[in-house]
């Protein structure tokens, strides 16, 4: 999808190609190669019988039967349903198989476990109700150590840490404070000259302008004796989203509280709903009701920056997925692996079903489509049969990149397939030695929407561009030609 998106394309007919791939990819978070694949195949077989004088018009026809012959297949008995006792480390081959594409196999296991951990924490209870929103899957990046170290943090990473070198930096089981209103200086906020006497008039004045501060600050350190004590052994931390001026820090670092500073708008809302609590707006609101529970709050620096691990108590509706690697095309391939990854966990979940992998469904489909084109009468079946055929693209294209003899692999598959089905089990590709393999036992799952997406998708642009010339024709009767 990153190359199609960045590839300067002329030709109208791969630009649509192109474009309909990326849909996919952006609606379902995989498929943009298979697409292109189906397609191009469709094209193909359709030619052939193009250039033997049958109609494109009649071909069409007949990929419209298969498709919804191949919709109605996904939608039967084809789906797997999510278990209950098993559905983690079925969420996690779904990943796992989605990621093997994008990153080495050394590190799609590990980062497999860390898109599914951070999709169910913030999964509602009712995922066919309340939709999944991944927004609340921070992703944030650290050029430090290897791609390896990539984790979920089930809280918050805060781009920034503590501006009192007297602060601590380690904290755990915390009180968290997230509070929006000014702990600086407050001067006139119009432009003004005063005049005084003597100097006691100027240090009245600056004291008046500190005394707002300082009373909010006093507060602050009245509520965290109140929740902290040495019997507990809590501690208190202050996530203010305006200012802290040095006086008030020097203040807070005293009575032991780690205070953070001009934090974004997102993080503020995304603290609420990972460690619980309240964002007040005035010092008058602050209660023990109010303030949000972590299990520890950690202040990292990398080079010359800081960075703030928020670790939840409880598991909140908010995670953070920290990447980490030592250059910016490592980082960037494996924040593109993990969007795809988090978006086939989402769609696992809500359709609350898988779909074999390792080609099992397309030859599995290619088979049910063949014994449905005898049921079809006319030339429509030849459509039928070359939609069923392209299918097989896919299971060829992974034999081929595994260095097999694609077409002995293919009807060793084939043949397999027709005794799995028998048995109400499936056959995929063993790619390390061309042999049949149980791909939900050897946990190689696609989802569902991507396939459904696929099969609706791909029929509808091969026959638009097979029937171009028609509309073509069309145009110019239209305008008065001839």
């Amino acid at each position: 999808n990153t190359l199609l998106g960045e590839m300067q394309i002329q030709h109208p007919t791969a630009s649509l190609i192109a474009r309909s791939a990326t849909a996919t990819d952006d609606n379902t978070g995989d498929g943009s190669t298979s697409t292109v694949l189906l397609i191009g195949e469709l094209l193909r077989h359709c030619h052939t019988w193009i250039n033997d004088g049958l109609h494109p018009r009649v071909i069409t026809q007949g990929i419209h039967i298969a498709q919804q012959e191949a919709l109605k297949f996904i939608d039967g008995s084809s789906v797997i349903p999510l278990d209950a006792t098993n559905k983690r480390e079925m969420l996690t081959s779904v990943a796992r198989t989605t990621l093997a594409t994008k990153v080495g196999a050394h590190f799609k296991d590990q980062l497999a476990e860390s898109v599914v951990d951070a999709v169910l924490s913030i999964a509602p209870e009712n995922p066919k109700k309340d939709e999944i929103d991944l927004h609340m899957v921070e992703i944030m990046h650290m050029k430090q150590r290897l791609m390896t170290d990539t984790t979920c943090i089930k809280g918050v990473v805060l781009d920034h840490g503590g501006r009192n070198d007297g602060m601590p930096k380690m904290l755990e089981d915390v009180y968290i404070l997230t509070c929006n209103f000014s702990l600086e200086y407050e001067r006139t906020e119009f432009t003004s000259g005063f005049y005084y006497k003597d100097p006691a008039q100027k240090a009245k004045m600056a004291d008046a302008e500190r005394r707002t501060s300082d009373e909010r600050i006093r507060k602050i350190v009245e509520l965290k004796n109140q929740v902290c004590t040495k019997e507990n052994g809590r501690t208190f931390v202050v996530i203010n989203q305006q200012g802290i001026d040095p006086i008030a820090l020097e203040g807070l670092a005293r009575a032991g509280i780690l205070a953070l500073r001009r934090a974004k708008r997102r993080n503020m809302e995304r603290l609420t709903l990972s460690c619980g609590g309240q964002a007040v707006n005035s010092a008058e609101e602050m209660t023990e009701e109010i303030l949000g529970r972590a299990r520890s709050v950690v202040e990292h620096q990398v080079g010359e920056d800081k960075f703030t691990y928020v670790e939840a108590m409880n598991p909140g509706k908010s995670v953070t997925l920290l990447i980490k690697g030592p250059n910016d095309h490592t980082i960037a391939q494996v924040k593109d692996a993990i969007r795809d990854g988090v978006r086939a966990v989402k769609n696992a979940i809500e359709d609350n079903a898988v779909i074999a992998g390792a080609g099992a469904f397309e030859v599995a489909l290619h088979d049910h489509l063949m014994k449905f084109s005898e049921t079809v009468s006319g030339k429509e079946k030849i459509g039928v049969r070359c939609y069923a055929d392209a299918l097989l693209v896919i299971p060829k294209t992974l034999a081929e990149n595994s260095g097999l003899d694609v077409q002995q692999a293919l009807i060793n598959l084939q043949e397999a397939s027709k005794v799995a089905q028998k048995e109400g089990k499936w056959a995929g590709l063993r790619i390390e030695t061309g042999d049949a393999l149980d791909p939900i036992a050897a946990g190689i799952l696609d989802n569902v929407a991507v396939k459904r997406s696929l099969l609706s998708s791909c029929g509808v642009i091969a026959a638009q561009l097979l029937l171009v010339d028609d509309f073509m024709k069309t145009g110019r009767r239209g305008h008065g030609g001839q």
